[in-house]
C-alpha cells in the first residue's frame, strides 16, 4: 500500500541491452527495419530479411512452424506498432535509416520518393524539439497537427505506380478503366476494395489479386510488388484479379 502512494517506487529504469532480444531481427541480428510479422506465430523480422529467407523456406526462422506449404509470403504482414516501438526505444535509428534511404536514391540519380520526403519533414520538428529541450503543450501540438484541407494532396506527392488490372475469370467482368496510377504505398488490400466497389461485389474478401500467376498478400505495398516481382519489366505493372480460391 505504501508503494501506491509513492510514484517513484512504481518506476524503474531499464537498459536497452535488456530488451534488445525483443526488438532485433533474428536473421540479421540488427534492429528491426520495416518490421514484418508472421501471422501464424507472431514472430517479427525485418521485411527484407524475411522475404529473402522465404524464397527458399516456408517455416518461421524462430520456431520453425510451417507458415504455409506453398504461399508463405501471403501470411506475413507489416507490423507498424512494433516498428514505432523500435524507433522510440533506439535514439537516432529512424533518422539514420531515412538518411541511408535518401543517400541510396541520390547515388542512383533517382528522385527521392514523396513519402520519404514526408517522413523527413515530420522528423525535423521532433529533432529540433529534442535538441532545444523544449516541451510542447498539448494545445500547441494539436494546432501544429491541424492543416488546411487544401494542403492535403491525397498521396499525389508519393512515388507513383502505373497498374493494369486485368480479369482472368469468366465469373467476373472486366473494369471499364483498367489502367490506373496510384501511390506506391497503396496495398493490395486497397486494390481489392477498389475492384470490389467498381464491380459492385458484396465483399472485397471474395477477390484474389495475382502477379506473375502468384497470389499477392493483402498487406503487400505496390512498391514491394514492383521491386520483388516486376523489377526488370516495363511499366505498367500487370496484375490479374479473380474470385478467391481457398488454398489447401
Amino acid at each position: 500500500m505504501a508503494a501506491l502512494g509513492n510514484p517513484d517506487m512504481l518506476t524503474r529504469k531499464i537498459k536497452l541491452w535488456d530488451i534488445n532480444a525483443h526488438i532485433t531481427c533474428r536473421l540479421c541480428e540488427g534492429y528491426l527495419m520495416d518490421a514484418t510479422t508472421v501471422t501464424e506465430c507472431l514472430h517479427t523480422f525485418c521485411r527484407s530479411c524475411l522475404v529473402k529467407y522465404l524464397e527458399e523456406n516456408n517455416t518461421c526462422p524462430t520456431c520453425r512452424i510451417v507458415i504455409h506449404q506453398s504461399h508463405p509470403l501471403q501470411y506475413i504482414g507489416h507490423d507498424r506498432t512494433m516498428q514505432d516501438i523500435v524507433y522510440k526505444l533506439v535514439p537516432g535509428l529512424q533518422e539514420a535509416e531515412i538518411k541511408k534511404q535518401r543517400e541510396f536514391y541520390q547515388k542512383l540519380g533517382m528522385e527521392v520518393p514523396g513519402d520519404l520526403k514526408g517522413e523527413l519533414c515530420n522528423l525535423k520538428p521532433h529533432l529540433e524539439t529534442q535538441r532545444n529541450g523544449d516541451v510542447k503543450t498539448e494545445d500547441s501540438a494539436n494546432k501544429e497537427q491541424e492543416k488546411p484541407e487544401e494542403d492535403n494532396d491525397y498521396h499525389r506527392s508519393d512515388e507513383q505506380v502505373s497498374i493494369c488490372l486485368e480479369c482472368n475469370s469468366s465469373k467476373l467482368r472486366g473494369l471499364k478503366r483498367k489502367w490506373i496510377r496510384c501511390s506506391a504505398q497503396a496495398t493490395v488490400l486497397h486494390l481489392k476494395k477498389f475492384i470490389a466497389k467498381k464491380l459492385n461485389l458484396t465483399s472485397f474478401n471474395e477477390l484474389d489479386i495475382l502477379c506473375n500467376e502468384e497470389i499477392l498478400g493483402k498487406d503487400h505495398t505496390l512498391k514491394f510488388v514492383v521491386v520483388t516481382r516486376w523489377r526488370f519489366k516495363k511499366s505498367p505493372l500487370l496484375l490479374h484479379y479473380r474470385p478467391k480460391m481457398d488454398l489447401l
